[in-house]
């Protein structure tokens, strides 16, 4: 599988699940529409839908279905992407995913705020992991 070989590095930190989703789903995109970024968009677009980007890493989702506007709207979307934020969970559950990330200030932010907060937070691990 030739996704495999060129998996990002958060996924292959992530549960198998993860990997075989996104991996499927870039080689079918691959068939469709060619190797190239649209493939990996896709890939990631379709693991977006059972999993949220925490920390380094991928885990899944208490409820399926898309993370944020940009996966909603499709290709054609101008609508902003969140980095693998479900931004359609409860304000608890981004509470709950900053304080696994040690986001400081989090209990005095909205959710828009935690939003970006966990973003930045998964960033920065993503770096460490990688040792940017």
């Amino acid at each position: 599988m030739p996704a495999k070989d060129d998996m990002p590095s958060t996924l292959k930190r992530s549960p198998k699940k993860a990997q075989e989703t996104y991996v499927k789903t870039h080689d079918h995109a691959v068939e469709e529409y060619g190797e190239g970024e649209r493939a990996h968009r896709t890939a990631f677009a379709s693991v977006k839908h059972s999993f949220e980007k925490t920390g380094d890493h991928w885990e899944p989702k208490a409820k399926k279905g898309p993370s944020d506007a940009k996966a909603a709207g499709g290709r054609d979307t101008k609508a902003k992407t969140a980095g693998g934020v479900d931004v359609n969970a409860s304000k608890q559950h981004l509470l709950d995913q900053a304080k696994k990330l040690d986001v400081r200030g989090r209990s005095r932010m909205t959710k828009d705020q935690l939003v970006d907060a966990i973003q930045k937070a998964n960033a920065r691990s993503t770096r460490k992991a990688v040792g940017r």
